[in-house]
This record gives C-alpha cells, structure tokens and sequence, in this order.
C-alpha cells in the first residue's frame, strides 16, 4: 500500500480547491531531484521551496505523511511534533486528533530553531496544546542538538515491509552501512523488530482511521469555516457545491471530490467511529508503545515515508532525516519516531545521525549562490 498517495488524493486541489487557486494557476512543483517522480503530498511546496533554496525555512501540516513524505522525497528534515505540541489554530484541519504543524528545513539545525518558535500554549486550540505543554523542556529543544546524540541510545530497526520497495537498489546497501554508523557512533541497535499487527496500522481502511476521518472532517472543516471573518463558503456542502459550479477552477472533471461527499454523508460520532477510536489506542498501546516500552528503547527508525501511518493514529513524533538517493537519483530519508514528548531524543539522535552521514546533496539542476 502506498500510503502517501491516499492521502494526497484526499487533500489534492480538490481537496482544499478553494484555497489552492495560486497552485492551479502556477501548476503543482515537481521533484528538484527527479522531476519524473512524486514530490508527495501534501506539503510538498514547503519541502520544494526549501530544498531548491527558495526559502530558508517552512512549516508543514500533517494528519498522515504529509509532513514525513514531502520530507523525504524532497532530500530535506521535517520535524512531525506530538500533536498538541504547536497550535494548530488557523490551519485548515482534517483531524484534532492527528493534525499536527511542523518545521521541514534542509538542517535538523534549522528545523529544532523553528520548532522552539511555534511550540507552546495557544488558547486558540485550547485543550491540545494544554495537554502537550508538559512535554516542553525547559530551555527549548535547541539545547539537544549535540554531536554525541546518539552515544547511549538504545534504537530499534523496523525493515519489514519498508525495505521491500528498495529491493535490487543501492538503498539497502546505505542503509546497511547507517546501521554501522549508529552503531559506531555510540548507539545500540536492535535490529528486525516486529511491531503487533502492523499490516492493519499501514492501511486506514482496516485501522480504523478512515473511519474516524471523514466525519471528522466534516465536523471540523464547518466549525473552522463558520469562524472566519470572511469567506465564499461556510461548509463542506457549501465547498462541494462550488466545486460543481467551478469545475474548470477546482479541476473538478480531473481529481474529483470523492473523500468530500463520503465525508459530508456522515452525520458525526456515533458506535462505529468511537470504536475505531478505540481499535487505533488499542493499535498503537499493543504495537508500537509495547515495542518501544519492552525494548527500552528511545527510538525506532525506519526507511523512507510509509511508516508515518504508527506515528499518526498514536499522534507520536517523528523526524525524518535525508539518507542518501536510489540508483535513479531519488532522495529517501530515515525516520525516527518516538513515544509522545520525546522530541529531546529524537533531536539528539537525528542531529548526530545528520552530522554524521551528511548524506544531503542539493537538488543537480539548481544554481546556489
């Protein structure tokens, strides 16, 4: 299964049209690395714009991957907080319980400073931020970026199935030899983990999470809709119905408004999505936490972007660090991931993992002054 690809249908232009006109207008990035391939969805434009030097820094948005995802096939850091850590106040939403904001930038340097900034309390999104307060150290995140991050740590290697896509590449043979880099960096690596039932975490069909999703949405999209001072529309129906009025605009003939209508047919929290709810909790306590917890381990990493489904139905953190490219020139990353309020880990071993390798080239067709 192809995560990414499910969720850039589900918040592609027609996902957000109204507010995308500029994309429409300009055309949609390409890869600054492989121009053939996906820059991923959906903040690939913070993820281009800073690996082609357009911009120092950028913020992402994700629910599921699209922070990770764009991080990793643009060759660049992203930094997927635990929710509740940054305001999502003003952001178009799709889920509380998993949207989250944070930094991709071409450092981990970069990305712990902007994410010192945006951390905090926000009446705004009262109860989220609130409740992630306490996982704030005191002195900010920027104190954790040490050379010796990774000497002490304890981290568990998840390969399968995120190997499988790489198989008869030049990857696995990266990614062998930044095992050997952690190992000699002063970190335990506990290799061929196996988190419960990981199959049904990767697919939002059978987890549960598109379940809970659509009226989620829904519910969310017309409270933050009714809010603001001005607009064209003040409900997904409202959107819905633009769209079909403007289908050369929204592209409507081209991408559809299917998750829009299937998420406008529900009619809130009832039975079915508050046991999903539970099936996720369930998920991730019996899977990802229970690794982590009888491993004591401080960290678990895998390659590429299609692990970013454990990390956002728990709203764990994760950071995502260029790796190296495949035979063909395409950046993939390593991602880190840790219980919630783990950032200060994560940041040491993703900054000395960095330092270490420093495995990102800047894109082959951009001129740098």
């Amino acid at each position: 299964m192809l995560v990414p690809s499910f969720w850039e249908k589900l918040v592609s232009l027609n996902g957000m049209g109204f507010v995308l006109v500029l994309r429409q207008k300009l055309g949609a990035p390409e890869n600054p690395y492989v121009e053939t391939k996906s820059p991923c969805g959906s903040s690939f434009g913070s993820a281009v714009s800073v690996a082609t030097n357009m911009v120092t820094v950028s913020l992402g948005t994700e629910t599921d991957g699209s922070i990770i995802c764009p991080a990793d096939h643009n060759s660049v850091v992203g930094i997927k907080p635990t929710v509740g850590l940054t305001s999502r106040a003003g952001v178009i939403p799709i889920s509380p319980r998993q949207d989250t904001i944070g930094p991709i930038c071409r450092t981990v340097s970069d990305a712990v400073h902007v994410l010192d900034v945006i951390v905090g309390f926000d009446p705004r999104d009262y109860e989220a931020t609130k409740s992630a307060a306490k996982f704030i150290p005191s002195g900010g995140y920027k104190q954790f970026l040490k050379k010796q991050g990774l000497k002490g740590k304890k981290i568990g290697v998840l390969r399968n199935p995120f190997l499988i896509p790489y198989k008869g590449s030049k990857v696995i043979s990266i990614f062998e030899d930044h095992l050997i880099v952690l190992r000699e960096r002063g970190a335990t690596v506990v290799d061929n983990l196996e988190v419960e039932n990981l199959t049904t975490v990767l697919d939002p069909l059978q987890s549960g999470e598109m379940i809970t999703l659509l009226p989620e949405f829904k519910l969310s999209i017309n409270k933050y809709l009714q809010e603001l001072i001005y607009s064209p529309v003040r409900s997904l129906a409202e959107i819905i119905e633009f769209n079909i009025n403007n289908p050369i605009l929204e592209k409507t003939d081209e991408y559809g408004q299917d998750f829009f209508m299937a998420s406008e047919m529900t009619s809130g929290f009832g039975k079915s999505e508050t046991e999903a709810v539970k099936m996720m909790d369930q998920l991730s306590k019996n899977g990802f936490e229970r690794v982590i917890k009888e491993n004591q381990l401080d960290a678990l990493l895998a390659i590429g972007s299609n692990v970013s489904p454990m990390f956002a139905i728990g709203g764990y953190p994760a950071i995502t660090v260029p790796a190296g490219y495949d035979n063909q020139g395409m950046p993939f990353g390593i991602c880190f991931g840790g219980l919630k309020g783990t950032e200060p880990k994560l940041i040491e071993i993703a900054y000395d993992f960095e330092q270490s390798t420093n495995a990102r080239k800047p894109p082959p067709r951009i001129s740098f002054t």
